[in-house]
């Protein structure tokens, strides 16, 4: 039994571990993958939108080259700070479910090589994100290898065809880095233009290679189907073929509300986005608690790293004050 269980080893989780052992609590993180794990599969040389100092927990300085860290720099950074704080994390450990039980939670887990354990915990707080769970379009062809959720980098794709469906930030990026890495680039999207949440840096640049004809777009325009060599779209009406030799659907990601459901938690109907007491981040499922955008559904646009860190302190906080308002049982330490 320990005093909390910490899902998923992402900056929101690990600030979480660091919080819970400097009050003195037997925690264990359980991470499904590597240590920041969505950050890892980010493409290979990005850069983050935001700052360094914003990206920090445990109070470690973020040192960058510039004042925007890249992908490499910030695994740096999060593996350094999961070293010098010596956090107790148990790698490549999936937690499938989530019951509630008179004197906490049971978790059952599943590692690497297909090991089923459980582990006992007072507390819980789920810190997974989102980036795991791409949005499915519902299209034929969807499923094939040419086709993928994630996007990594241009080189492979010189002089080769290749469709973006989206048109948030990560689209825009990815279809700047591949025209830039010689690529002829195609973007499709269903609403009228580029989204209003695109970075105001990025905008000029892409609308620029638009107009030039550097880089195609379709919009007012919904894929329908994905072929071997093809998009096929339609648009007011009218279908057509894009040819393509590989299509990166970047049309966003969603929390997924499985582990939440599994033990009982309150959900909205429509986003499916967990209810919380927005003091504590305390789920209706008492001692369960949600941290970072975790528990949002398909609400993840207005959470990030910087503002999900802030969950973390009101959150250690409750749980802290709930472990010392409960008994002590005979013989347990203290």
């Amino acid at each position: 039994m320990v005093d909390l269980a910490i899902i998923g080893a992402g900056p929101i989780g690990l600030e979480a571990a660091i919080q819970a052992k400097r009050a003195s609590l037997r925690y264990v993180v359980l991470e499904k993958g590597c240590i920041a794990n969505a950050i890892y599969h980010y493409p290979t040389y990005m850069t983050f939108f935001t700052t360094s100092e914003r990206l920090e927990i445990g109070g470690h300085p973020f040192v960058t080259a510039t004042d925007k860290p890249t992908r490499k720099e910030a695994l740096e950074y999060y593996r350094k700070v999961v070293h010098n704080e010596a956090l107790d994390i148990k790698l490549y450990t999936q937690v499938t479910g989530i019951a509630k039980q008179a004197d906490g939670f049971r978790l059952e887990t599943r590692d690497r090589s297909g090991e089923h354990r459980a582990l006992n915990s007072k507390m819980v707080a789920m810190a997974t994100g989102y980036f795991d769970n791409p949005k499915q379009l519902g299209i034929p062809g969807e499923e094939q290898a040419h086709v993928s959720h994630y996007y990594t980098e241009a080189h492979a794709f010189y002089g080769r065809k290749v469709t973006i469906i989206g048109a948030g930030s990560s689209a825009a990026d990815a279809a700047l880095d591949l025209y830039r890495g010689g690529a002829e680039v195609t973007i499709v999207h269903r609403g009228e233009g580029f989204r209003h949440s695109l970075k105001y840096w990025i905008r000029p640049n892409l609308e620029n290679r638009v107009k030039e004809g550097s880089i195609k777009a379709h919009f007012n325009t919904v894929a329908r189907e994905i072929t071997r060599g093809a998009v096929i779209v339609e648009k007011e009406g009218a279908v057509f073929e894009i040819p393509t030799e590989q299509t990166f659907l970047l049309t966003g990601y969603f929390a997924s509300p499985e582990l939440l459901k599994g033990a009982g938690v309150k959900l909205e109907p429509k986003t499916q986005a967990a209810v919380l007491n927005p003091d504590t981040f305390e789920t209706d499922v008492d001692g369960l608690y949600v941290i970072g955008s975790a528990g949002s559904g398909t609400k993840t646009s207005d959470i990030f790293i910087e503002n999900g860190l802030d969950h973390v302190q009101k959150a250690i906080s409750a749980i802290v004050r709930k472990l010392q308002s409960k008994p002590v049982e005979v013989g347990a330490p203290t």
